[in-house]
């Protein structure tokens, strides 16, 4: 279930990425932060109406201990969609899908703090494995790095993209706690979209070049297409399956396992966007598997991997 999971976020980058273009060419005044926003806020109250008309009778009854976890991960979540999204607009689909993974080398090592336990050589070793892959997709040039006053490569795009992973992080250890054992998932995730939705709708409101241009996309089918997509696969069914299932491992394998999202996101970025751009009449060519992504991108897989053959202690 939580493999299915990771199909379902691997279509949101090309989804999100058209979406962001799309919006750029109906508000060409407007920020990258409006663009990035709207992208994703009006997927939540279509998710709540879903969740709602799927179990009508007392969706209102949610506990303390409910609230308390959907609104906690509601926030992790609301930072990383934030970042990630604004980050998509200056990389590639398939290089933010690797990028977004560095969460997966952070959870043992936070696990290990956390235990009070040196967590080894190996995983040592792995973290510089995935800073190498950080790197090669970054195009980071070390002789350029050097020379006084000199930019480096990683720009804009994936430093965001680094940063949203330790909000996902944030969000995959809160699931796991032990305390909310006994709370439903379709309770959680009815609160986090609803705190989602309520916190994304104020910023889209304090983004917008203008109040109209809420009101703009919903005008346009093809944006209503996207959106619908991305709130029935990528939302719902992303959001359920990750709080139903994810508690029952460690938050270390759900890591190791999430890894196959970038995978899932290169291969549709390879054919969907040509089909987006015909339907939407945005410019955005398919992505190529260059050796950057397949070099760096290969070395934090297997840094993972590697992670996974000796297991750490029980979180």
């Amino acid at each position: 279930m939580l493999l299915l999971a990771t199909v379902f976020w691997g279509l949101s980058f090309p989804l999100i990425k058209t979406l962001t273009l799309l919006h750029a060419r109906m508000f060409p005044d407007a920020g990258t932060w409006f663009h990035s926003i709207y992208a994703i806020a009006p997927r939540f109250p279509l998710a709540i109406a879903i969740l709602i008309a799927w179990r009508p009778a007392g969706f209102w009854r949610i506990s303390r201990l409910e609230w308390k976890q959907g609104g906690v991960i509601a926030l992790f979540a609301t930072a990383g969609m934030l970042l990630q999204n604004d980050g998509l607009q200056f990389t590639a689909a398939s290089t933010s899908a690797f990028l977004t993974q560095f969460y997966a080398i952070l959870i043992p090592i936070w696990t290990a703090v956390h235990l009070r336990r040196n967590p080894g050589a190996r995983v040592w070793w792995c973290c510089v494995l995935v800073l190498a892959g950080v790197a090669i997709l970054g195009r980071f040039d070390p002789l350029v790095a050097l020379r006084a006053g000199s930019q480096l490569h990683f720009g804009r795009g994936e430093w965001e993209t680094l940063l949203s992973s330790l909000f996902f992080m944030g969000q995959i250890l809160w699931l796991e706690k032990k305390e909310f054992a006994a709370n439903r998932p379709e309770k959680i995730t009815l609160v986090l979209f609803g705190v989602q939705g309520t916190l994304l709708w104020l910023l889209a409101f304090a983004t917008a070049p203008e109040p109209g241009a809420l009101l703009v996309p919903w005008m346009s089918v093809p944006w209503l297409g996207l959106t619908l997509l991305l709130t029935v696969f990528c939302t719902v069914g992303a959001f359920l399956l990750m709080n139903t299932f994810q508690p029952k491992i460690t938050a270390t394998e759900a890591g190791l396992l999430y890894c196959i999202e970038p995978i899932f996101a290169s291969i549709m970025a390879a054919f969907l966007p040509a089909w987006f751009s015909v339907w939407t009449g945005v410019d955005y060519p398919n992505e190529e598997a260059t050796w950057t992504l397949l070099v760096g991108g290969a070395l934090i897989t297997v840094a993972n991997v590697i992670v996974q053959l000796k297991p750490l202690p029980k979180e």
